[in-house]
């Protein structure tokens, strides 16, 4: 690495990509700068990187157990080469995994590459209404398995509570850090940390009903190799990092503006996506929802979404997003994994005729639909902007022909996410 450029400091793994946006929104807010990284970089990318925090962006959240782990111990492998004093394993706020893992076996596997006994697992993020009692983890009111998220095709989540859904993906032993620890302070939690450890505990789940509680347990951490968890507990990172003397000030508004069409895609069958398609549609906008058994069949479905999106001159929606009883009945004709990957690869492939065809400018639903659509782009780097909603902020991709993107989790975002979005990403060019 050049010596004019920063060492980083913070070195993230995230098991998905808007998962990976989300965790580098929350450290630009925090004052990092932060670039984010679509799998490994290459030699040439990691030469040129300048910047406080990576996020590499992996797509392990759903594949199996030792293809996951190796991922995220080769990505760890680099994150050391380039020197970063502690490593964050991101995953999503609702804990999604499959009934197999995979949080529990990457999080001790890398426990393990870093030599150290102890790590805090916090999916919580308060601001998106994700909050942690009693090991519960909790979407606004309702327990994680009466949120909607039981009827999740890849992951669904049917059990709210944590420290036994972690228990069943790890040997390590997993215990809780309570939320009355936390309201004492940093020195409260470190002392149950270390009664923790001494109890043999190699994981806890980590309570948090407010940022504060996030930024408590942030300050309490910043000797820990290893933190693991949602954006939430991303939050009081930079402050360790700033109180050190490691951080410059930055604009963090200072994105280029990209010039060309726009479109959004959407892929996500999330309450909060199917929101916002209601939405799309109630405003009278044009919209093509992409069938799966269509897919299935052999028809020319990419070509007629091109077509569509050829024939209208403002801003078209390209959906795939369907309610959880029709996303089960596809599944049970074509199978969960025929079904999800049927749909990805044909928004991938719109999505790289619609850049042939002059768009410049994506809003993408959905962490597997936001990969898929990625690496169709060909992007290798995103440089990390404003906050367009929690959890989703502007970006623009590297190279000689940058694109704006915005990658959504399924179940971010306001109602009017998509019409917000555009404009962001739009700046000055319309």
């Amino acid at each position: 690495m050049s010596p004019t450029l920063s060492r980083p400091l913070l070195g993230c793994i995230a098991d998905d990509f808007t998962g990976a946006t989300d965790l580098a929104n929350m450290l630009v807010r925090g004052g990092m700068r932060t670039v984010q990284s679509i799998g490994i970089p290459s030699l040439e990318v990691a030469a040129e990187l300048d910047a406080d925090a990576i996020v590499i962006a992996l797509k392990s959240r759903t594949t199996p157990v030792n293809d996951a782990v190796a991922e995220s111990l080769a990505a760890l492998n680099w994150l050391r080469e380039q020197g970063c004093e502690q490593i964050f394993f991101k995953y999503c706020s609702t804990f999604d995994s499959t009934a197999a893992g995979n949080i529990g076996q990457v999080s001790e596997a890398l426990l393990k590459a870093l030599g150290s006994d102890f790590t805090l697992a916090c999916p919580a993020f308060p601001e998106n209404g994700r909050t942690l009692f009693r090991g519960h983890l909790f979407v606004q009111d309702q327990l994680l398995s009466e949120s909607g998220m039981q009827h999740h095709p890849l992951t669904p989540m049917t059990d709210a509570n944590l420290v036994r859904v972690l228990q069943s993906q790890t040997t390590q032993k997993v215990g809780l850090l309570r939320y009355d620890s936390i309201a004492q302070g940093v020195e409260a939690v470190r002392t149950r940390i270390a009664e923790l450890r001494a109890q043999g505990v190699g994981m806890a789940i980590a309570d948090a009903l407010s940022d504060q509680d996030l930024y408590t347990l942030g300050a309490a951490c910043a000797d820990l190799p290893l933190l693991t968890g949602g954006s939430g507990l991303a939050l009081g990172l930079p402050e360790n990092f700033r109180r050190a003397g490691k951080l410059r000030d930055f604009d963090v508004s200072s994105l280029p503006t990209v010039a060309g069409g726009e479109v959004v895609l959407a892929g996500s069958a999330s309450v909060a996506t199917i929101g916002q398609v209601a939405a799309w549609l109630e405003a009278d906008r044009p919209a093509l929802r992409i069938n799966p058994m269509a897919l299935a069949a052999g028809e020319p479905v990419v070509a007629q979404a091109l077509a569509f999106a050829r024939e209208h001159q403002h801003t078209v929606l390209i959906y795939a997003t369907s309610t959880p009883d029709e996303v089960k009945a596809v599944q049970q004709q074509l199978g969960v994994e025929r079904a999800g990957a049927l749909v990805e690869n044909a928004l991938g492939e719109i999505a790289k005729g619609l850049r042939q065809a002059g768009v410049r400018r994506f809003v993408i639903a959905g962490g597997e639909t936001s990969g898929a659509v990625v690496k169709a782009l060909g992007v290798q780097l995103l440089q990390i902007g404003a906050q367009i909603d929690p959890g989703v902020p502007a970006t623009v991709s590297g190279g000689d022909e940058p694109l704006a993107l915005a990658l959504k989790s399924g179940n971010f975002g306001g109602r009017d996410f998509f019409a917000k979005a555009l404009k962001q990403l739009a700046g000055d060019a319309q």
